[in-house]
């Protein structure tokens, strides 16, 4: 699990980005290299598309305030996605019941 910014520690700086848009390519794992759980979690839940969205307006501006519209969106996707798994279960639940 990565480990959490602690309120008193003073956030890690970044190097300016180019005003021609970000360089960055994501890194291709190798097969032995285990993907983090949380990447999977994200991955899984359809909302990395939004995950990715607040960590490269966290690298542009360096302050979670001006990047609030995809921190929503992103805790919105996580949301639904959550409320559909917590539908799916209750249904396997009631279908498991049904057979008995």
């Amino acid at each position: 699990m990565r480990p959490l910014l602690k309120l008193e520690e003073e956030p890690q700086r970044l190097p300016k980005m180019s005003t021609q848009g970000h360089t960055w390519v994501r890194q291709v794992k190798k097969e032995d290299e285990e993907e983090d759980p949380l990447d999977q979690l994200i991955s899984r839940s359809g909302c990395a598309a939004s995950h990715y969205a607040v960590q490269e307006c966290m690298a542009q501006y360096q302050d979670w305030r001006q990047c609030q519209a995809q921190v929503q969106a992103f805790r919105d996707c996580m949301s639904e996605q959550q409320a559909r798994r917590r539908e799916e279960l209750q249904r396997r639940k009631e279908q498991g019941s049904a057979h008995h």
